[in-house]
Parts: C-alpha cells; structure tokens; sequence
C-alpha cells in the first residue's frame, strides 16, 4: 500500500517525545455519511493505520502486537463487510492543513459508547462514555483520556437536528444531535464538534460503540481478566435463578431476584459481567472517575486478550470476531476500505496503551452539580493537540491512571 506525502511531521524514532519514557510505568494498570448525502466529502486516506486499530478492537483498540494476521483481503472483506460506515465528524475532522489526508503523523479518535437497547427510540440516546483516542507521530504508544459525563459544556448550534445551541452536561451533545432524524451520524457530529470547541482537538477519525452488541465482541473473545477494586451491587442488572438479567426484565418474571454484586479482586468475566461492571458508577468512590478507569480497564483487557492465544491469526476466531463488531460499531474509515486496514500496523500491542484521567481522577464541581476541566487537564489536551503528551505525562505523571 502506497503512503502519501504528509504534511505533519515524519514519524519519530522510538525514544523520542512520543513516547512515555521507560521511568513513567506504561501499565498503569487496569483503569460522509453513507448513501444519501453528506455536505463534506472526506479525503481518502491512503495510509489508514488508525482505522487499523479501530478495527480490530472494533473500534476500541484491540491491537496486534506483531503478529500475522492469516487470510487473504477478500476473507478479511467478507468477515467485515457488516460493519456500518459514516461520516461522524462532519466539521471536527481534521483539515488538510492538519495533515487529514495522510497519517504518518499523529492520530486523534473520538470513540463514543452508547447504551442503546431495542425498547429505546433511535434519538432518545445520549453518549455517557466519552474516549478522546491519541496516538503519537511515533506509533509506538497509544493514549486514552476519558472525558466525564458531567462536565459542563457549550454546545454549539446543530442544523442537521435543528439543535440551537446551548449550554449543558456533554453527554447531552449527542442526545441534541440526534433529535429530528440527526440519527446517530449527527449526535457523533455534535459531540465531536463539541469537544473540539473545548479542547482544540481534531480527529482523524470515530467510532460508535453500542454496549448492546458490544457483549458479543467480547464473548468473541471468550472471556477477558477484570479486577475489581471495590465491591459494587450492579445498579443495571439481578440474578433470577442463576440468569443475570436486565433490572427491568427480572421484575417482570414475577421470580425472586437479587442485584448483581461485584466482588473486588481479579477473574476472569464473561461479557456480559465485564460490561456490566464497566456500566457502575453508583457506589463507587469516585463515581463517574472510577468508571471511566473500569472502561479504560476493559479495552486494555480486550487488548490484550486479542493478541493472545492465536485470536488475529486462526481465520475462524477472527471472522467470528468481525461478525460480532459488525454488531456494535459504527466507524467513520474516510472511504478506505475495511479490509486494508488489518494489514497496515503490527508494531502496537496492549501492553502499549497507557490510560491517562481528567481533573486528577476526582470530581472537580462548579456548583450547579455540573464540573469543569481544570487547568492541569486544560494543558493535557493542549499537548495531544501539539503531539506533546509523553513530555507532559513526564512533568504531571499524576494524569496517569492508577487503578490496579
């Protein structure tokens, strides 16, 4: 595959400031639109090695630590061909003057989680995990900074949704997208646009996760090792003779049921515990903080449970795998096609991904029960807007996650 002349910078030698330096832990431990028209046509990228990762993790990060990856590209199609493809960016991609059309450079993603079930309306759905996806010109790390849910944000005015403009908790940018046949393509829009507008952060590319399907990808995976830090009853979920159920659908059985209890320590879960543990805030220490390290946690555990025991390289388990994310995802690729994208980078694996916090993990309220960045998490996005996080991770290691 040809890679095109870049306008950012040409990639850096391993030790330079794209990396964390080997005295910073890099394990900190768990913690256009489709048919029918777009106003923004894209530039293809000819060197997709994000959309790679996106991929593979189905969208969030599952990398592949070197290894060949076994079928032929028309294999590699066919397993993929279910995964839906938009344009979730709209106005936030990257300009050419950024280096959108090459990706040599540094590599931004906006992946977003939503919780969408089928008793739920289409556009009654707002996006509760937010993960701004940061990989350095040298691509030998990649970075996850969750964004609370909470945090109090200026959202701007929305023609697709008829959305116009306001001020709110940032979940709610993706709920006021989506209103009026915006549908997820432009609830992704806003949210993007939105945190551009804080952070000054373009992206590259996005991802919508939806937790629904999102359990399959991980029974794909057979199970992936969690450790609790607290004990926590499920606030989403109860066990009606054994069956873990929804809390809504156990009552209905009319059977006695009890909550879904977390009990702290290291396991092996099956995906629809790993979720649903990832799902807890109510409970927990540091609230929504803790949850976002429980969601960072899952996607290093996927990580790394995909590079290991022959998942990228047996042909059955990885069509079984891009079954199941065609399920839960929707990607915005640029118009590259799926299947180039498994074979573009082999340097990255989960041991690689390092997870970093907002506000120093804890909750940094304005008053109206809403909070704000605070200036060490300000300086945090100017340095992945600059491709300078590794040098600030080195001055300020507090951002790193410390969750066990």
């Amino acid at each position: 595959m040809s890679v095109q002349t870049s306008r950012r910078p040409h990639s850096l030698e391993p030790g330079s400031s794209g990396r964390v330096p080997p005295i910073i832990p890099t394990q900190p431990g768990p913690g256009g639109r489709g048919p029918g028209g777009g106003k923004k046509k894209r530039t293809k990228r000819k060197d997709p090695l994000w959309a790679k990762l996106t991929l593979v993790l189905g969208a969030v990060l599952m990398v592949t630590s070197g290894v060949a990856i076994v079928g032929s590209k028309a294999v590699i199609g066919q397993a993929t061909n279910n995964i839906a493809q938009r344009n979730l960016l709209g106005e936030a991609g990257k300009s050419e003057a950024e280096g959108g059309a090459s990706l040599e450079g540094p590599i931004d993603m906006l992946l977003l989680g939503v919780d969408a079930r089928a008793r739920w309306a289409a556009d009654d759905v707002r996006s509760d995990t937010i993960i701004i996806l940061h990989i350095p010109a040298s691509h030998d790390q990649a970075y996850l900074i969750s964004i609370p849910r909470d945090t109090e944000a200026r959202i701007p005015a929305f023609k697709d949704s008829g959305y116009k403009g306001g001020t709110d908790k940032i979940n709610a940018a993706f709920f006021h997208g989506a209103q009026n046949g915006g549908g997820w393509e432009g609830g992704a829009q806003l949210m993007a646009k939105t945190i551009k507008g804080m952070t000054g952060i373009s992206f590259d590319g996005a991802a919508i996760i939806n937790f629904g399907g999102f359990k399959n990808v991980i029974d794909a995976l057979g199970t992936v090792r969690i450790c609790v830090s607290h004990e926590v009853p499920s606030h989403h979920m109860s066990m009606v003779e054994g069956k873990p159920m929804w809390n809504a659908d156990a009552k209905k059985t009319g059977k006695p049921y009890k909550p879904v209890v977390h009990k702290k320590g290291c396991r092996e879960m099956e995906g629809w515990e790993a979720l649903d543990y990832s799902r807890q805030r109510y409970g927990l220490p540091n609230s929504d903080y803790d949850r976002q390290q429980n969601q960072q946690q899952l996607i290093k555990a996927m990580a790394k449970k995909a590079t290991e025991g022959g998942m990228l390289t047996n042909p059955i388990k990885l069509n079984s795998l891009m079954k199941a994310a065609g399920k839960a995802f929707v990607l915005d690729t640029g118009g590259v096609p799926i299947a180039d994208f498994i074979f573009t980078l082999k340097n990255l694996s989960g041991n690689d991904l390092v997870t970093l916090r907002t506000n120093g993990g804890t909750f940094a309220g304005n008053g109206n029960g809403r909070e704000t960045f605070n200036a060490t998490t300000m300086e945090m996005f100017q340095a992945v807007k600059n491709d300078k996080l590794a040098d600030f991770i080195v001055a300020n290691p507090t951002v790193l996650s410390t969750r066990k």
